[in-house]
C-alpha cells in the first residue's frame, strides 16, 4: 500500500471553491484544483482495506454503495501517492471510460463507502480521479488512435448521452465500426444539455467527442430516431443497435392552471441556457444579459423550482445566474436528517440534508435557504393576460399504510401562495419516449424501461438492445456509464459467436 499511516497523518482537504459572490457572475466552473503535493498527500489517505466498499458497486436498501464501475480505488490512490500519474490513468481506464466527466458531477459514491469515512472523513477519490485524467490529457496519453484491427461488424447507438458514449467507446475499441445518433445540434446528450456549464464546462464534452472521433467513431447530429431517421433504415444498414436514448420523458404537474405561461421542464430550461452559451462562445456576460430566451428574461424575475435533486439544484444555480429577484425549491419530501439514522448504516448511501451549490448561492443572496420541504403545488395562479402570477402550495404528511406502501396527504389549514413569474418543472422523468421504443417495437416495462429478451441488455427483439437511463430508469452518470459498457460486452459477444 502506498503510506500505512497517511489517514493518521493528514486531514481531508478539498478542493478549492470561489465563493459564491464571485461565482455567480458567470457560468464557468468553480473549483480549482490542489496542488500536486497536496493531492499526493489526499491519496496517501487511502487506507487499502482488505475490501474496498469504495469499489464495490452494489444495491444496498435499494440504493447504490460504492462504484458501479468497480474503478480499482485502491490501486489507483497508492499510484497518485506516489506521484506516478502515468501508471495511475492506465489503471483507472481498465474500468473508466470518462473520468472527467465524473470528476465534476459524480455524488461521490465511491466516497459514501469509504472505509476511512467510517471513523473520520472519507478519501478524496473522486478528486484524484479527476486530476488523473487531466494530467492525462494535458502529457497526450490519452488514446485517440483507431484500433489496429476492424471487425467488419456495424453497430448503431442511439443517443449520445453518457451511456451512449460509453459503449460506442467500448464497441469501437473492440474493432466494430460505430456510428452515434443525436437527435440535437450537438453530441453529449444529458452531458452537453442537462447540465449546467459551471458544472460541466461544455468544452470537456467537446474535447473527449473529439477524440472519439479522431478513434473512428462516426457522430450523426439533428438525426432523430423514430422521427427522421427511420427504425428500418438502422436495421437494414448495422449489424446491431443499441438504444441509449435515456429517461427523457419529464414528470409533469398535472395542477389547475398548468397552461399559464411561464412554466417550462428543467431540462428545456438548462438545455436552452446551455446552448446559449455555446453559440456565444462561451461570452458569459452575454448570456447573463440576454433577452432573447423563449422565456423572455429572468433578471428581476421571481422563480419556483419545482422538485428536489440536482436537476433542482442545477435551476437555482442557473436562475441566480441570470439575475433571478428570488427562487423558491418546493420538494416534496420531509427534510432530511443531518446525520446518518440508525437505520441508514454505513456504507449504505448517507440519506441526510445535503446543502448543494445552487442553495449555497441562494442562501448567499437571498439570506435563507430556498427549499420549502413537505410540499406540494395544488394551483398555478394566472392574470389576465394568461400569464404565470403565483402558485399555490400546501403541506404534505407522508404516512405508511399497512402494506407497507407509503403516501402524502394534503395537511389542512397548510395552504399558501408564492408569487411566481417562472415555475421550472424539476419533478424527475417516467422513461424512455414511446415514439422511439414504438418505432422498434421493443418491449417496455410499467415504467417505460425497455427490458425482455436474452441478456441482460436485451429488448425483446431480435439484434436491439437498450442500455443506460433507457434500461434501468432515472439514475446516475456513473451508472449511466456502467450500462453502456457492460452493454457493449454482450453485443460483441452476440457479434463474434
Amino acid at each position: 500500500m502506498g503510506k500505512a499511516t497517511g489517514f493518521l497523518e493528514y486531514e481531508r482537504c478539498d478542493v478549492n471553491c470561489i465563493p459564491p459572490k464571485e461565482r455567480i457572475k458567470n457560468f464557468d466552473e468553480f473549483h480549482t484544483p490542489l496542488s500536486k503535493e497536496e493531492r499526493q498527500k489526499q491519496a496517501a489517505r487511502c487506507m487499502s482495506c482488505g475490501v474496498p466498499f469504495c469499489q464495490a458497486g452494489v444495491m444496498l436498501s435499494g440504493m447504490m454503495s460504492g462504484c458501479p464501475l468497480h474503478n480499482l480505488v485502491p490501486e489507483t490512490n497508492e499510484l497518485v501517492y506516489h506521484g506516478n500519474y502515468e501508471q495511475a490513468y492506465l489503471r483507472l481506464s481498465k474500468t473508466h471510460s470518462f473520468p472527467e466527466f465524473t470528476g465534476r458531477v459524480c455524488p461521490a459514491l465511491c466516497e459514501n463507502a469509504c472505509t476511512c469515512g467510517y471513523v473520520a472523513k472519507p478519501v478524496t477519490t473522486k478528486d484524484n480521479e479527476k486530476d488523473v485524467i487531466e494530467y492525462a490529457f494535458e502529457h497526450g496519453l490519452v488514446n485517440d488512435k483507431p484500433p489496429k484491427v476492424r471487425t467488419g461488424k456495424r453497430v448503431a447507438v442511439v443517443g449520445s448521452g453518457p451511456s451512449g458514449l460509453a459503449c460506442a467507446d467500448m464497441l469501437n475499441r473492440m474493432g466494430h465500426k460505430v456510428t452515434v445518433y443525436e437527435r440535437s445540434d450537438r453530441p453529449g446528450g444529458l452531458l452537453r444539455y442537462g447540465i449546467p456549464n459551471m458544472k460541466l464546462d461544455k468544452r470537456i464534452v467537446d474535447r473527449r467527442i473529439k477524440v472519439m472521433e479522431k478513434t473512428g467513431i462516426e457522430f450523426k447530429c439533428n438525426a432523430d430516431v423514430g422521427k427522421t431517421v427511420s427504425a428500418k433504415e438502422l436495421m437494414d444498414s448495422f449489424d446491431r443497435v443499441v438504444l441509449c436514448c435515456g429517461a427523457s420523458k419529464p414528470r409533469d404537474i398535472n395542477a389547475p392552471g398548468r397552461d399559464a405561461k411561464g412554466i417550462m421542464f428543467a431540462v428545456s430550461f438548462l438545455g436552452e441556457v446551455t446552448r446559449k452559451i455555446i453559440d456565444k462562445d462561451y461570452d458569459y456576460a452575454g448570456v447573463i444579459k440576454d433577452q432573447e430566451f423563449s422565456f423572455g428574461s429572468l433578471k428581476d424575475k421571481k422563480v419556483v423550482v419545482i422538485g428536489g435533486g440536482d436537476t433542482g439544484n442545477d435551476c437555482v444555480g442557473t436562475s441566480i445566474r441570470l439575475g433571478a429577484s428570488s427562487v423558491t425549491q418546493i420538494e416534496m419530501m420531509p427534510c432530511p436528517p443531518e446525520n446518518r439514522l440508525p437505520s441508514n448504516p454505513w456504507p449504505e448511501w448517507p440519506r441526510i440534508k445535503k446543502t448543494d451549490y445552487g442553495q449555497e448561492e441562494a442562501i448567499f443572496c437571498f439570506g435563507e435557504d430556498p427549499r420549502i420541504f413537505s410540499t406540494t403545488v395544488t394551483e398555478f395562479v394566472k392574470n389576465k393576460d394568461g400569464a404565470l402570477a403565483a402558485v399555490k402550495t400546501v403541506e404534505l404528511e407522508r404516512k405508511t399504510g399497512k402494506d407497507g406502501k407509503v403516501t402524502f396527504e394534503h395537511v389542512k389549514g397548510t395552504e399558501k401562495e408564492l408569487p411566481a413569474d417562472i415555475v421550472l418543472i424539476a419533478a424527475g422523468f417516467l422513461g424512455s419516449e414511446d415514439y422511439v421504443t414504438g418505432v422498434f417495437g421493443v418491449s417496455v416495462n410499467e415504467r417505460g424501461n425497455v427490458t425482455g429478451g436474452d441478456g441482460e441488455f436485451g429488448s425483446g427483439c431480435d439484434r436491439i438492445f437498450a442500455a443506460g437511463d433507457m434500461h434501468i430508469g432515472q439514475s446516475l452518470v456513473v451508472r449511466a456509464i456502467a450500462q453502456g459498457r457492460e452493454a457493449a460486452l454482450e453485443v460483441d459477444k452476440t457479434l463474434m459467436m
